[in-house]
């Protein structure tokens, strides 16, 4: 038995304007003065300058006023978002070096011959992320063979890795902790405390590894007073020289430019958004005179051309008012982060950081929470402590012992104290931080101890322990 019947699916679609909308608000500030030109060179009914041969009577038409029927009154219409003042000069942040970019650059400087340069940037390239080379130079001179056409030898790569591991940061090029930790030893000023530190690591690393003091004084024959001299020289050393430089920037000269700045003014919240010059949205004289003629005409060139610049005007009119949505939509969610974060932008105290996630703000703003998500994406506010990315303000969070919801930064910043204050002859296991964290009113469970320590580079206990 065949059953006919209708089915009703509802399908949401996205205008549009709300496509439009989406696009730039996801934008950072200098992506969407970008956006602005692109579109003023794409669009030729958007123009940011008044036509000088325009008599202001002129026949200029407004883009609200396009109607399907064809109806064209002739007034001029101009749409400013932020107003026609002057673009103010913006306070820029320059983003660190890229780690490679910076090898590269120093690379520059040194007399090689095209053929070293090729090897050592290959090198370069094949760096990990802490700045170490984790591969056997054997499989790097294969490697430079098969994958880049470059004839070498061993001697010759690692001749290269030598004047690579004299580039800045220091230790960088090393192929294990103990080599790291020697070319940083070596770099420093001679002294009988850098001079037994070099022996140290060079001599008894496995030692100095598993803190086994009395082995070294003995192996070395040097006195406590003097391995401890010697720890304090090692201990400054960075592990992680890569981890100095910040790969997350591709371009070197990139600027950040806040999409908003803080006020505060005894104890009043307040904020401003750089702003730009937003065209006047006009139609030339030669378009309106194009679509009076076009009115009626039966003429078929006159149609698809009146179409063309009708067409070019409705994407005008979504394009201003997604600005203008864009503008509305930042502003409110930065008032409802301002407002929800009161205290912590009064104080720039990292105590006074509350538990805040997307949910909350969406909340607030009646916004969706992935609209939320959109606008702290890539948006940088300056404050009197500093610039932050949005994104620094939310975080989870976990109930003290009064029952007030504490974020994860004052959770790290609490095991941070702790550790600090630890006898580092005897320094605190994860179960005694659990029990250190309790004392004072904050109810943690061991994982989550081990969890915070890593994310805060803290080694283990026995790896804590000093002379």
């Amino acid at each position: 038995m065949l059953k006919t019947g209708l089915e009703l699916k509802q399908q949401q679609r996205l205008s549009p304007l709300q496509i439009q909308t989406i696009k730039l608000i996801q934008m950072p500030i200098q992506e969407l003065e970008q956006k602005v030109r692109a579109e003023l060179e794409s669009n030729p009914v958007l123009d940011d300058e008044p036509d000088p041969n325009s008599d202001s009577e002129a026949k200029d038409v407004s883009i609200d006023a396009i109607k399907e029927d064809g109806d064209i009154p002739a007034y001029r219409l101009k749409v400013n978002n932020w107003g026609k003042d002057p673009r103010p000069e913006y306070n820029t942040f320059s983003v660190k070096e890229g780690f490679t970019q910076s090898l590269q650059r120093q690379l520059g400087f040194r007399d090689l011959t095209p053929h070293q340069r090729d090897v050592a940037s290959f090198i370069i390239g094949s760096l990990d992320d802490d700045g170490y080379l984790r591969r056997d130079l054997d499989i790097l001179v294969d490697d430079l063979a098969f994958r880049a056409g470059i004839e070498t030898s061993e001697e010759e790569v690692e001749q290269m890795l030598r004047i690579i591991q004299e580039f800045e940061p220091v230790g960088v090029g090393a192929r294990d902790l103990r080599e790291c930790l020697l070319i940083q030893l070596r770099s420093l000023k001679p002294s009988p405390e850098v001079n037994t530190a070099i022996r140290i690591i060079d001599e008894c690393f496995q030692d100095f590894s598993n803190k086994h003091f009395q082995k070294i004084c003995s192996k070395l024959s040097i006195s406590e007073d003097q391995l401890k001299a010697a720890f304090a020289k090692i201990v400054k050393l960075n592990p992680s020289p890569g981890g100095q430089v910040d790969d997350s920037y591709e371009d070197q000269s990139q600027q950040i430019v806040p999409d908003f700045i803080l006020d505060e003014q005894d104890g009043v919240l307040d904020f401003t958004m750089p702003r730009f010059n937003v065209p006047e949205i006009r139609v030339n004289k030669k378009y309106a005179d194009l679509l009076m003629e076009a009115k009626g005409s039966s003429e078929k060139a006159q149609k698809e051309a009146a179409a063309f610049v009708k067409q070019k005007l409705d994407s005008a009119k979504w394009f201003v008012e997604a600005l203008k949505q864009r503008q509305n939509t930042l502003s409110k969610t930065m008032r409802a982060i301002l407002d929800f974060q009161h205290e912590y932008f009064i104080s720039g105290d990292e105590a006074d950081l509350k538990p805040m996630v997307l949910k909350d703000i969406a909340e607030v703003t009646g916004f969706d929470i992935s609209t939320i998500s959109r606008v702290v994406n890539s948006k940088f506010i300056e404050t009197h402590f500093g610039i932050f990315p949005l994104k620094y303000f939310f975080s989870e969070g976990m109930e003290n012992s009064e029952g007030e919801e504490v974020s994860t930064r004052e959770l790290k910043k609490v095991l941070l104290e702790c550790v600090d204050g630890e006898n580092k002859h005897k320094p605190l296991t994860d179960e005694q931080l659990v029990v250190e964290m309790n004392k004072r009113g904050y109810n943690v469970a061991r994982r989550t101890i081990a969890k915070y320590r890593s994310q805060l580079n803290i080694p283990p206990a026995r790896w804590r322990k000093e002379i």
